[in-house]
């Protein structure tokens, strides 16, 4: 074990907004350190380009999954990249930055708290997280009567997927079969969505948790090993303890949504060591 090594996590940096820039840019240094980057960085290589070069100078490595932002089909450019060829894209521009990706062979963290593997994940949803009465097809419309539908319906291409659900139910037969030969080690699940629907808890706009994950997940901090599972997406961080297994939602959020101020570095969430037990 490296003493004195630790791993942090933070997510949806949007680095479309100005004071997110600014924020991460201030970020302090931890140069022994590795960092997760749990997804919506941005919408352009752009956007993930200045998170590498900053981020990169800042920690010893880093560990990227996709939100839904990064995969955003260009308004302007017909024939940019879309779908899986945009995620493709992003996990190039990853590897020559030295960024770890949900296409890459696990690490094994041996630092504090250590061993343990890291699993970043890319999955997706599928609707499925919704009451028993609404049909998959209705999903989206049982939201919209809420006057919310999420940019995703327009902007997030499933190419060459039929569907968004397709793509997600493909993600999560790949990545089931890389998680059962991971080492016998316990895990660090990552993943830009919650695993669990009863983590999907937005209480200003309930019916948003449709674009939040798949029920497909929920036991997988159970079935892993997982010691941590690491997420953001829902802007509301927090930890959250289920069967002894910590749960960490690590976004920054948008700028009018930092509710403990602008300082960045009380978003940056340590995983490991971490806290043991419940309650610590």
């Amino acid at each position: 074990m490296l003493c004195g090594m630790k791993l942090w996590a933070i997510s949806d940096l949007h680095l479309g907004f100005g004071a997110n820039r600014t924020a991460v840019q201030a970020l302090g240094a931890r140069p022994d350190d590795w960092l997760i980057v749990a997804g919506d960085v941005g919408e352009t290589e752009a956007h993930m380009r200045l998170a590498f070069e900053v981020l990169g100078t800042k920690f010893r490595r880093l560990v990227w999954v996709p939100g839904n932002h990064e995969l955003y089909r260009s308004r302007g450019d017909p024939d940019a990249p879309r779908g899986a060829d945009k995620y493709a894209a992003m996990v190039a521009q990853c590897r020559a930055a030295g960024v770890l990706t949900p296409e890459d062979e696990y690490p094994v963290w041996e630092g504090e708290g250590g061993p343990h593997v890291i699993a970043p994940l890319f999955l997706g949803y599928d609707y499925s997280f919704r009451p028993p009465e609404v049909s998959e097809e209705g999903a989206v419309a049982w939201c919209a009567e809420t006057g919310v539908v999420a940019a995703d319906e327009e902007l997030l291409d499933p190419h060459p997927y039929p569907s968004r659900q397709a793509w997600c139910t493909a993600r999560v037969a790949d990545a089931e079969a890389r998680l059962a030969r991971a080492p016998d080690l316990p895990l660090v699940l990552v993943n830009h969505y919650p695993l669990r629907e009863d983590l999907a808890v937005l209480p200003r706009i309930p019916r948003f948790k449709i674009w939040c994950g798949t029920k497909a997940t929920e036991d997988w901090h159970r079935r892993y090993r997982a010691a941590v599972v690491v997420s953001g997406h829902l802007h509301i961080p927090r930890t959250s303890w289920i069967d002894g297994v910590r749960f960490e939602e690590v976004s920054l959020g948008y700028p009018r949504q930092r509710y403990r101020g602008p300082d960045i570095e009380s978003y940056l969430r340590e995983i490991l060591p971490g806290p043991s037990a419940r309650g610590a």
